[in-house]
């Protein structure tokens, strides 16, 4: 909608209050709407085991921007550590767990499944998270989607919304290589703004002045777009199959 109303003039007069799903919107593009809509985007989040939704960013009050909010009334929620499962301390990353009215009660004839994802009411999410001193939680990536490079977690979103702060980024996905020496190499596959010509040494550039070392795409490739489902996820899986095919 961002990229489609810069071209075409569009009314927006009678927005109050957007919200959005399917994952998380990069900082730069909900700026970017509020300050085209003069709208305010409530951010949220929920998931189809915990529906409709189990966070929310206030509507009044101290709201922040990137951040899925607070849990909602009658809603617990822990941050456990991926290794260990021992509850993770403020700012650290772990995996999100909720337990609440809105939880499942489990996967029709698929006890097995269930049993995984619920253990004593609480529901493991899959997100990895972390929470500030206020009490706001951060999705931070998909805990299957974390890149392990040269040993160190790197989770794709960070390094997207860096990428998408640049102004000549209009669309980025980041994952994960297969790396016989490092485990996985970072790869970033950019769609740029039309007419730009930044090259992929500016951006690797703009990322060492902003991201530490080992969180730098050491692969970024160019598109003319991103391959997308039918709701509009960019499916990370096609590009790492195509980047390991060009790689080979």
């Amino acid at each position: 909608m961002l990229n489609y109303a810069k071209k075409h003039p569009i009314s927006f007069g009678n927005f109050k209050v957007m919200t959005g799903g399917g994952a998380p919107m990069p900082v730069e593009v909900i700026r970017g709407v509020e300050q085209l809509t003069g709208a305010v985007i409530s951010e949220g989040y929920g998931l189809s085991e915990a529906s409709p939704t189990t966070h929310r960013n206030p509507y009044h009050g101290l709201r922040k921007v990137g951040s899925i909010g607070v849990p909602l009334p009658s809603t617990e929620c822990r941050i456990v550590d991926i290794d260990t499962g021992k509850d993770a301390h403020i700012g650290e990353a772990g995996e999100l767990l909720i337990k609440g009215p809105q939880v499942m009660k489990g996967y029709w004839g698929e006890p097995e499944a269930t049993e995984q994802q619920l253990k004593d009411g609480w529901l493991r999410t899959g997100d990895i998270a972390t929470v500030d001193a206020d009490g706001y939680f951060y999705i931070v990536g998909r805990k299957k989607e974390m890149v392990i490079g040269s040993g160190y977690n790197i989770y794709p979103n960070e390094v997207e919304d860096l990428l998408y702060a640049h102004e000549h980024v209009l669309e980025v996905s980041v994952y994960g290589v297969p790396d016989p020496y490092r485990g996985e190499t970072l790869a970033a596959s950019v769609v740029l703004t039309e007419g730009a010509d930044t090259t992929a040494e500016q951006l690797i550039k703009w990322c060492i002045e902003h991201l530490a070392a080992y969180k730098v795409p050491e692969i970024i490739e160019f598109r003319s777009e991103l391959p997308k489902t039918t709701v509009g996820k960019v499916l990370r899986r096609k590009l790492v199959e195509e980047m390991v095919d060009k790689r080979k």
